[in-house]
């Protein structure tokens, strides 16, 4: 496996369905001793940043139970 001039790897499919790596899947790197270790990242935080992005830009004001009736359509 070689390391692209972008610093890229690519990840063979036998180990990304092992270990349920999927698209869009959060891993970080772990420097043991020698060694680097891929694994999936402990605390997602593209949710909250999405979350904290949209924090705040609400028009309407509703409570949760409004909320719930408006999804579940009652």
């Amino acid at each position: 496996m070689l390391i692209t001039s972008k610093g890229q790897i690519t990840i063979p499919k036998k180990y990304r369905e092992d270990l349920g790596l999927l698209p869009h899947t959060e891993v970080e790197f772990v420097k043991v001793n020698d060694d680097l270790v891929l694994r999936k990242a402990e605390k997602s935080v593209r949710g909250n940043k999405m979350i904290e992005a949209m924090r705040g830009r609400a028009t309407i004001s509703m409570s949760t139970d409004e909320i719930m009736n408006l999804t579940r359509g009652e």
